[in-house]
């Protein structure tokens, strides 16, 4: 990888490192220092949870109760919503990075990532600014995320759009949309609740959606995250959608069919989340948002769809996920990171590495893996830590100068 310049500063050693300060890393850290393991967590942005903070739009909400959006030992107040807007989530995690002293160093953007067999550590290399910094540690976690680069498709014609196109990182209001016709791209969480708030804003939107999708309500999801604690799966998703039939009826009719798998299977074996309504099947309904197939073309305004229709529209917005970076700057096979940057073996088999490797929230569990994780990584360093240390006969902060 081409260096910006050959400036490289020798760092500390440090215990673990863990990249990324998301609520994966920032759970890690916390589970360690309970356990008297220092860490140092090397976040690339500004700030901790950037997903939320910057890359997220005003009203979402996490769809999942409280009491499965918590982080290790630090549970949310009684007085916390039961779906936590994104200004509160975002005070938990910066309270719940004071509240453990958590150790993070920001503006670092992680180049490499290395074992150095000859050390037992794993050498790995930031940029802050101008600077290289190269840091070293006898643990490595990867907690970069799932939702790293945003993502747009290529579509013919993209470049010649008269009209705005940004990505769904990019927005935050429908205020700059009122009374413009907008096509949201995407039909799963973000570009469902985005079209709506398009609606209420006094947009004319359309949602395109290419493959099946499983809609559930709050109400229902959270009765079924209950249930799997009793019942199996099968019998659950068999519950959740006979439920779903009595509040949304038979969904194809407009054009949103539900997939052959159930949607609790589908949350814990498959990429792909059920998406929450927040009222946008009603506006569906009545036809206030138009629910059209895959764009195949764009010419100008003008953008043609897979069924021959062609519609106007002044604004296009992608809805269309991210990709994982990780396998760029992590320089390994051990067959732990796939090469989509997830992990590659299935819960819960997914959180261990080789040479004290590790990595956290990469199994698409959301909130309530990203907790486990912690717990369940943080747990294994600290026996391995407190062996090695007794093992030599020194105190932890005389093998790790740098505590």
């Amino acid at each position: 990888m081409e260096e910006k310049t050959n400036v490289c500063q020798q760092q500390p050693e440090e215990v673990v490192l863990i990249v990324g300060a998301g609520p994966s890393g920032l759970a890690v850290a916390a589970c360690l220092a309970e356990r008297a393991v220092p860490s140092l967590i090397l976040e690339r942005d500004d700030c901790t949870g950037p997903l939320w903070r910057n890359r997220s739009y005003d009203r979402v909400c996490l769809h999942l109760a409280k009491q499965y959006c918590s982080l290790p030992h630090m549970p949310h107040s009684d007085t916390t919503p039961t779906y936590i807007p994104k200004s509160e989530f975002i005070s938990y995690l910066d309270s719940y990075a004071e509240r453990f002293h958590l150790k993070i160093r920001f503006g670092r953007r992680v180049e490499s990532a290395w074992y150095d067999q000859k050390s037992g550590c794993w050498i790995v290399k930031a940029r802050s600014g101008d600077v290289l910094e190269e840091y070293i540690g006898r643990f490595l976690v990867v907690a970069a995320g799932e939702n790293d680069q945003k993502f747009v498709p290529d579509v013919n014609g993209l470049d010649s759009f008269k009209g705005v196109v940004i990505h769904s990182s990019e927005y935050r209001t429908a205020a700059a949309f009122q009374g413009k016709d907008v096509l949201v791209v995407g039909s799963g969480n973000s570009g469902m609740e985005i079209a709506y708030d398009l609606f209420e804003a006094g947009a004319r939107c359309s949602i395109v959606v290419r493959s099946t999708v499983h809609i559930v309500t709050k109400e229902i999801w959270l009765f079924a995250m209950r249930l799997m604690k009793y019942l199996p799966m099968s019998i659950v998703d068999n519950i959740v959608l006979f439920l779903c039939y009595l509040r949304f009826g038979n969904t194809a009719k407009y054009g949103l069919r539900r997939p052959d798998i159930g949607p609790m299977y589908m949350k814990c074996c498959t990429p792909v989340y059920p998406v929450v309504d927040v009222s946008t099947y009603d506006r569906v309904k009545t036809g206030e948002i138009q629910v059209l197939p895959s764009l195949t073309s764009i010419e100008g305004s003008m953008v043609t769809f897979s069924n021959g229709k062609t519609h106007h529209y002044d604004a296009i917005i992608f809805a269309t996920g991210y990709r994982s970076t990780i396998r760029q700057w992590l320089e390994t096979d051990d067959g732990l990171i796939g090469k989509d940057g997830m992990a590659k073996n299935n819960y819960p088999d997914h959180w261990k590495g080789k040479n004290g490797l590790y990595c956290a929230g990469l199994n698409r569990r959301g909130l309530y893996g990203s907790s486990e994780d912690g717990l369940t990584i943080a747990d294994d360093i600290g026996k391995a830590y407190n062996l090695s240390t007794h093992a030599n006969g020194v105190k932890s902060d005389e093998k790790y100068k740098s505590v």
